[in-house]
């Protein structure tokens, strides 16, 4: 049933081996002898896709309900007598996970030492159900309404240079000198070409902003920064240890730049299960510190 299940999903039986550790002829195995006790095909095959046939659909459904029903009764029984055990799966925007989450996910195993993590980290909008996630780090506006969603924080977004390069081309007093400036910006988020700054007390204020250099991953736009690439927009949390340290200088501190939403977001059918539940409630407890979000 859960080879079916991660099949349907995942419309692959290579994709799913690879996830469980068996062989592509087990899974194949499993479904054929599921079909053949029901005796009824749930997988319509061809050579480019497998997709689940009417009677898959139906049988789906329930399999997802019994199989979150036995894993919450392994939970319960395990409860009274052993710590937490099993695998959670989580994702994670790259540099978050890399600079923040990897020390929380270190700590959380030092308490529950008999449940594994399998972290992705991407900043590519992945369907969870369909990669097998139970837990996902989202920064941005959301769209899996059908997610639990527990809100972190807001994350504040600020201006940074590095001391070589305002030493060269000098420091804007106001945002409308980004103009002569050259910017770092990213590739993958919408509308980087646009900024948007508001002082207190004043209107919106909307100001071009370009530059040769143009990234795809958050780490990279901090070596850039750092290296005196030209004037960024960052998340206080990617770059605010190189603030302390004098590697990059706050600029335009008078104006605000709109925060992020940071989220964290359950499957649902895998929320009540233990080990997913107390990762949750480690990360909310734990994610944001204080020094780079606020709520």
């Amino acid at each position: 049933m859960r080879s079916l299940v991660r099949v349907a999903e995942r419309g692959s039986f290579s994709a799913v081996a690879r996830e469980l550790g068996i062989g592509q002829s087990t899974v194949t195995r499993h479904v054929r002898e599921l079909e053949d006790a029901l005796g009824v095909r749930l997988l319509s095959r061809t050579t480019r896709r497998v997709s689940l046939t009417e009677e898959g659909r139906r049988y789906y459904a329930s399999s997802v309900q019994v199989l979150r029903l036995v894993d919450q009764a392994t939970d319960e029984v395990r409860s009274g007598s052993e710590a937490p055990a099993g695998t959670v799966r989580i994702s994670c925007t790259a540099a978050f996970g890399v600079l923040h989450l990897c020390p929380m996910i270190f700590a959380f195993q030092d308490l529950f030492p008999e449940i594994g993590i399998d972290l992705s980290l991407t900043d590519d909008r992945i369907d969870l159900v369909r990669e097998g996630v139970d837990v996902a780090v989202r920064l941005g506006p959301l769209t899996d309404s059908a997610m639990k969603l527990r809100s972190l924080g807001m994350s504040p977004r600020i201006l940074v240079a590095a001391p070589q390069y305002l030493a060269e081309r000098g420091r804007p007093m106001s945002p409308l000198d980004l103009a002569k400036h050259e910017g770092v910006r990213m590739s993958n988020v919408a509308g980087s070409d646009m900024l948007i700054f508001r002082r207190p007390g004043d209107q919106s204020l909307s100001v071009p902003f370009g530059g040769r250099l143009r990234v795809d991953h958050g780490l990279a736009a901090r070596e850039a920064l750092k290296a005196g690439r030209g004037i960024g927009i960052a998340h206080r949390w990617l770059v605010s240890d190189l603030l302390e340290e004098g590697a990059l200088e706050l600029l335009l501190p008078d104006y605000e730049l709109p925060p992020v939403q940071l989220s964290l977001l359950i499957v649902p059918e895998r929320a009540a299960i233990a080990r997913v539940r107390h990762l949750v409630d480690f990360l909310s407890e734990h994610i944001p510190p204080a020094a780079f979000l606020s709520s």
